[in-house]
């Protein structure tokens, strides 16, 4: 196996052919993670980023995305904003992973959303988690009827909110493909005020990420579009979703909704028109992402699995690195899996976020209008 290193803007053609193919014959890696083109939008903002090609018979069948460090540490490109990883591959392509790492100078790889299908990094996987999918499946009929015929449960309660909220605020309308880039913004600040509400690490006071997130909403190609949808009251918007799709799958990635209006259920009114509006744009699955919410169990169909954990070969700083992470992770994802931790950390983020003075940083200000 001839394996070589690129900088993500450094593919060509070829290689955005092949890694597009490679994603096209194996439904696991239809992921719009794993498209060359987020590797390209993490590229123009995080300068470790690299792209291990893999050929066989001078051709490139394999690409797997990542970040390096000046340690030669490694994790999965994105790590932290990503919710599909692999090393996406033709079928029947294999790969050791010790000589992947050293081709790619790393002495450890980190991931924590990793297709369970790679074989190769089963034997470095420290657990398995679900990550709910909704299976879509275009109707013929309105939004309503579909409501009533994919969450019979849900649909009177949803539908007599809609009612609702259209009496009080304004006539209900939904838009799947918003691109007015101030609705891009304006979800970044309902986004980031629900991050310090809850006491969770405010992505968008990132400015990389605000401006990541702003060049993925340009991008439009078959195998990746950010796609905004806003669901307004009238001609107030009331909730909005961003995240990218390719030509099947859509990741739902950030959602949020005006916090004067949270009694009408907005965030869950958005998933459901969002989830419908797909499958009328060809969508058949969309990926909720790992992580334990109500809202994903009400939603899901099935779910699928990823992996968590470190690829390592023999090296003083990937048992230095392993030694600091796993703890880390261990114990958030203990937290995560028993009900009776969870809530009473959950309620502490929260009072902790109430407590928190606004900023009003350099990333704020990107986000206003």
């Amino acid at each position: 196996m001839d394996i070589t290193i690129h900088r993500p803007e450094e593919l060509t053609e070829t290689h955005m052919g092949a890694w597009h193919r490679a994603m096209d014959e194996s439904p696991e890696y239809a992921n719009p993670f794993l498209a060359p083109e987020f590797a390209l939008g993490i590229g123009r903002h995080r300068g470790g980023a690299r792209v291990a090609v893999l050929h066989e018979a001078g051709q490139p069948v394999g690409f797997l995305p990542y970040e390096r460090t000046a340690l030669g540490t490694g994790r999965a490109i994105g790590l932290g904003l990503s919710d599909c990883q692999a090393l996406v591959h033709r079928p029947g392509v294999s790969w050791d992973v010790r000589e992947l790492l050293r081709a790619c100078g790393l002495s450890i790889f980190e991931f924590d959303h990793l297709v369970a299908e790679q074989r190769p990094f089963a034997g470095h996987m420290t657990g398995l988690f679900a990550s709910p999918v909704i299976d879509v499946e275009p109707g013929d009929g309105g939004y309503a009827q579909w409501l009533r015929g994919a969450y019979p449960g849900l649909a009177r309660t949803t539908l007599k909110k809609e009612r609702r909220i259209g009496r009080d605020v304004g006539e209900v309308r939904f838009v799947f493909d918003e691109r007015d880039p101030r609705m891009l913004r304006r979800l970044m600040r309902w986004k980031s005020a629900q991050y310090r509400r809850t006491g969770r690490m405010d992505r968008f006071a990132r400015p990389w990420i605000v401006d990541l997130t702003e060049h993925l909403f340009r991008v439009r190609e078959e195998h990746f579009t950010g796609v905004l949808s806003v669901l307004y009251a009238g001609d107030r918007p009331v909730a909005a979703h961003f995240g990218p799709r390719s030509s099947t799958v859509l990741a739902a990635w950030f959602t949020a909704y005006d916090p004067d209006l949270h009694y009408y259920s907005p965030g869950l009114m958005m998933h459901l028109r969002t989830t419908e509006a797909a499958g009328r744009h060809g969508v058949t699955l969309v990926d909720l992402g790992r992580g334990d919410k109500e809202y994903k169990d009400w939603l899901k169909t099935r779910e699928l699995r990823v992996g968590e954990g470190f690829a390592t070969r023999p090296h003083p700083v990937a048992a230095a690195h392993r030694l600091w992470r796993r703890p880390v992770r261990g114990l958030r994802n203990t937290v995560l899996a028993h009900p009776r931790l969870r809530a009473p950390a959950d309620r502490l983020l929260r009072t902790a976020g109430t407590l928190r003075t606004p900023r009003h940083g350099r990333a704020e200000r990107r986000t206003a209008p």
